[in-house]
């Protein structure tokens, strides 16, 4: 009777314990079940939800508009998924939004494949080479892109990338693509270089464009343009030549590399840092001179001079040629009426190239003024 009471107590225990699995698997079932079916589960928010949220702020909202030369309907159709921005459009406008959004930004577009990842060796500093599908890329975009938009186009897109791999925790950089103005004079010859597409990371602007000035024989990169070298400073604080004169703010540590062609030179890939010290390392290095190559396709062929061609002139500071920079809309005005009264066809880009060199003009006439007074 006791041997029963046993066997009975264990067949109850082994009922509980099947009875408790079962229980639990079939809660389980349930549970996956309500996930399935979307009851458990919430969505997940995407970059065009946090595009919406951010523009609540009007000011933000038209800084971006400004920054990525886009229309309201055009960041509209973006957030509705009406249309899809460019990749060079995504890189500049997760540059334009204000810090606090970036890296929350960056995480939704590289889960849904729309920003690459910056390459980084095993140390975590970036790749020593461009990505080839960045290569692939650009070629695109060369054969693509109406000659009168290539130039800009090329560059931006170009600028974009190579924030992306020298700057990826967005330390503080500013990257133009700074040309050689048209030659003139009276011995024809480029007197100047001209900031033209640039493009940074705070605390520089996303859009550095309305910042451009006219760079000469005082400036840095008026000797890597005369000498076909680059020119690399570390720290900027320590350097006491008349060659840093044309320095600007937040600028800690500078490397500039000539765009070159067939000998011939066309500008300079110059990459500035908030940082001391910043191009120490070899993969910084290594990787800047690779985007000038690749701005070389952004020119024509006409746009690349020799060294016997350029005869660079000393410019006014930035601050003087602010002054000059204010008449801006109105010259550009009195350059289109010319132009449409002498019955020339011209298209917006040659308009602008006619505007700076009128300013470019009146600022070497202010220089040759002062000094002979």
């Amino acid at each position: 009777m006791k041997r029963e009471d046993k066997s009975t107590s264990k067949v109850e225990k082994s009922t509980t314990i099947f009875e408790i699995l079962s229980s639990n698997q079939s809660s389980d079932k349930q549970t996956r079940r309500k996930v399935q079916s979307g009851v458990a589960a919430s969505p997940r928010q995407t970059w065009r939800d946090l595009l919406a949220q951010i523009i609540r702020d009007e000011e933000v909202k038209q800084q971006i508009i400004d920054a990525l030369h886009i229309s309201p309907v055009t960041l509209s159709r973006w957030i509705t998924g009406k249309s899809e921005p460019r990749a060079q459009n995504l890189q500049q406008l997760l540059n334009t939004l204000p810090p606090q959004y970036q890296e929350q930004m960056a995480l939704y577009l590289r889960e849904e494949n729309k920003l690459p990842t910056p390459p980084a060796g095993e140390d975590g500093q970036p790749s020593l080479t461009i990505p080839s599908e960045f290569y692939q890329q650009v070629f695109m975009a060369h054969a693509t892109t109406s000659e009168n938009l290539r130039f800009w186009s090329l560059c931006q897109l170009i600028i974009q990338q190579a924030l992306g791999q020298l700057d990826p925790e967005r330390r503080g950089m500013s990257i133009w693509v700074v040309c050689c103005m048209p030659p003139s004079g009276t011995h024809n010859k480029v007197r100047s270089l001209r900031e033209s597409v640039g493009a940074g990371t705070s605390p520089w602007q996303s859009n550095l464009e309305q910042e451009a000035m006219f760079l000469g024989a005082e400036s840095l990169v008026g000797n890597v343009v005369t000498s076909y070298r680059p020119a690399i400073v570390q720290d900027l604080d320590e350097d006491h030549s008349i060659l840093s004169f044309s320095r600007v703010e937040h600028e800690k540590s500078i490397a500039i590399y000539p765009i070159l062609y067939c000998g011939r030179i066309a500008g300079v890939f110059m990459v500035s840092s908030a940082e001391t010290n910043f191009f120490l390392d070899p993969g910084r290095i290594e990787l800047i001179p690779c985007y000038a190559d690749l701005c070389a396709l952004a020119f024509e062929n006409k746009q690349f001079y020799t060294a016997n061609q350029i005869a660079l002139e000393v410019m006014p500071t930035y601050q003087d040629q602010k002054a000059y920079f204010v008449h801006f809309r109105q010259i550009m005005t009195e350059t289109i009426l010319d132009v449409v009264n002498s019955n020339n066809t011209v298209n917006n880009t040659q308009v602008d190239l006619l505007v700076w060199q009128k300013l470019e003009a009146a600022l070497v006439g202010k220089k040759e003024d002062t000094l002979s007074s």
